[in-house]
């Protein structure tokens, strides 16, 4: 796999439980659905991480008790040097905890914010770091579903890391009922309600290349209705006098073949190493990227994180409500805990 840089959690002792009391809050590094995440500081060994914090409330009004529990359980059984790992999970009455890697860098999001568009070079370093992330999670079998700029989020050194399991599944023929995701990034098999497989990662990989390339997604729209309708209108394709004269048509024809709307057209969608060995890639030296021995092209400055202060997370402690009171609620989050080994004395996470 690599040089993972991660400590053997068989090697650790024994750990006390944790609480939000073990640690520092630092400063706010991003907000969801159903809270914040957190910059945060081991008081034990003053390591860093990154907590998400979700309000057990919120997750109960938005029916998503099994989206967040399978998220739990899909990170405590994944570990790979392209992914933002789980370090531990804990709970109290109000809120559920995450502890994460954390990664200094901001997400892709927040950089194709400041910079607009992006170099071949560095959109060819993005896409592999994310490929080799897709290849571990597809040969677990499982699908990410939520592939954006959001969750890929950079570390210090400029490598690209994937994170945000809340819907990602353990693929299975007949999952055309899970229409979840993000539209603009969702392929049309998941927005007309088909069954679908690993290609709809790969389309929203091709989405991506195309905004870095251009600025852009490929499907707009003010709504999902809108999009699946500008999805079903027509095949979009990036032609040459599209490109920035720069880039090599190798390029341009790698997200094309991305976001094929047909998956059985879809470059991915039948044999993911065509993605690897497409000739965009020729060359490349993926086993030096899986071993963090190649410079990124791309260093990302500190961002900006989006404020805050640890008396947010007491407002967000004290939304909840009578629901969270009866045993019977609080059942629903049995076996969300993760600590067998005192993971925390782990390796601490480079920012």
């Amino acid at each position: 796999m690599g040089n993972c840089n991660i400590t053997d959690k068989k090697d650790l002792p024994d750990s006390a439980i944790l609480s939000v009391h073990n640690f520092e809050f630092i400063e706010v590094l991003g907000k969801g659905g159903f809270g914040k995440v957190w910059k945060v500081k081991r008081r034990k060994n003053k390591s860093y991480f990154a907590l998400k914090v979700m309000s057990k409330a919120k997750v109960i009004s938005k029916k998503s008790v099994s989206s967040v529990m399978n998220e739990r359980t899909l990170l405590s059984q994944l570990r790979h040097p392209s992914l933002i790992n789980m370090i531990a999970a804990f709970q109290d009455r109000e809120n559920l905890y995450l502890v994460m890697d954390l990664l200094s860098g901001g997400d892709l999001r927040y950089h194709i914010g400041k910079n607009k568009k992006f170099s071949e070079e560095e959109t060819k370093f993005f896409c592999a770091c994310i490929i080799i992330a897709l290849e571990y999670l597809h040969s677990q079998g499982i699908i990410h579903r939520d592939l954006k700029p959001e969750n890929l989020v950079f570390d210090s050194e400029g490598y690209l890391r994937l994170t945000d399991l809340g819907i990602a599944r353990i693929w299975r023929p007949d999952n055309s009922s899970d229409t979840s995701g993000t539209p603009g990034y969702m392929a049309p098999e998941v927005l007309c309600r088909q069954n679908h497989g690993i290609a709809v990662d790969y389309f929203a990989l091709g989405v991506i290349v195309y905004e870095c390339m251009l600025g852009r997604r490929p499907y707009v729209g003010k709504s999902r209705q809108e999009i699946r309708d500008n999805v079903l209108a027509k095949q979009v394709q990036i032609k040459r006098n599209e490109m920035p004269v720069s880039w090599s048509l190798e390029a341009g024809d790698f997200a094309n073949q991305l976001i094929q709307r047909k998956p059985v057209q879809r470059l991915g969608s039948d044999n993911p190493e065509a993605v690897k060995n497409h000739p965009w890639f020729k060359g490349f030296e993926w086993n030096k990227l899986l071993n963090k021995e190649l410079h990124p092209p791309y260093i990302p400055r500190s961002s900006s994180n989006q404020g805050g202060s640890t008396q947010d997370t007491e407002q967000d402690t004290n939304e909840n409500n009578m629901l969270l009171r009866r045993n019977s609620i609080q059942a629903q989050f049995d076996g969300y805990n993760y600590d067998p080994n005192e993971a925390m004395i782990a390796e601490p996470s480079k920012f």
